[in-house]
């Protein structure tokens, strides 16, 4: 199984951090956010990993190089300016993510959801790693009826955690280039009753805004 890990945001919440330095690049611990993705990626078993970028994208491919020294394979999938949003991006990777199932998870995360359970769902069509709801999210975005994705319903929601794993061909009829947010997709999938997901009760941060940044990052320091 390959991942892909979104790393194509501007990241304006994040300026002025992000004025000069892509998001997944800022630092948390002693490390970029993404090296966090690389190190527990390749722990888990992952060897090829593809990596969507727009907004300073040099400067990932730059830092990160060829995943090498992870004994990992890097592939870069670069978007234009301003991107492709979530669906447009995973859509035009098709090509390097191939055939197989994928994991997904976003750039700007911090979290220890385990990753070997990517394995065990292949079997999906779509299936998203939920979490609850932060004070900057208390809405959430969904429910679950037992496995099963619904759309948000009453007191009992979850946030999206931005870890998930899709087959190809949930994308497969968006044609490279188009910009398209995942959401609409995703309910779609709900109103034919395709969507699965699960819980995470584990750490998760939304590494949103400056200050998560700095408060991870002192968590980290002093782990």
């Amino acid at each position: 199984m390959k991942a892909f890990i979104l790393a194509a945001g501007r990241g304006e919440r994040m300026r002025p951090l992000t004025d000069h330095t892509p998001k997944p690049l800022l630092v948390a611990g002693g490390k970029p956010l993404i090296v966090w993705h690389l190190e527990r990626l390749a722990a888990a078993g992952f060897k090829e990993i593809v990596i969507n970028h727009a907004h300073l994208g040099a400067q990932i491919e730059q830092a990160l190089g060829n995943g090498a020294r992870w004994g990992l394979r890097l592939q870069y999938s670069p978007e234009p300016p301003g991107a492709l949003e979530t669906a447009g991006g995973i859509a035009s990777a098709l090509p390097l993510l191939g055939e197989q199932p994928f994991l997904v998870v976003n750039g700007d995360v911090y979290c220890d959801w385990d990753f070997n359970r990517a394995h065990l769902l292949a079997d999906k069509s779509a299936h998203l790693v939920m979490v609850a709801n932060p004070a900057h999210h208390t809405g959430g975005d969904f429910s679950l009826n037992g496995e099963q994705v619904i759309y948000a319903h009453g007191e009992q929601t979850l946030t999206y955690a931005g870890i998930s794993v899709f087959s190809p061909s949930f994308f497969a009829h968006i044609q490279a280039g188009t910009v398209m947010k995942l959401r609409p997709l995703l309910d779609a999938a709900i109103a034919a009753g395709t969507l699965t997901g699960e819980r995470f009760t584990g750490r998760w941060v939304d590494v949103g805004t400056p200050q998560r940044l700095a408060e991870l990052d002192r968590e980290l320091t002093t782990a």
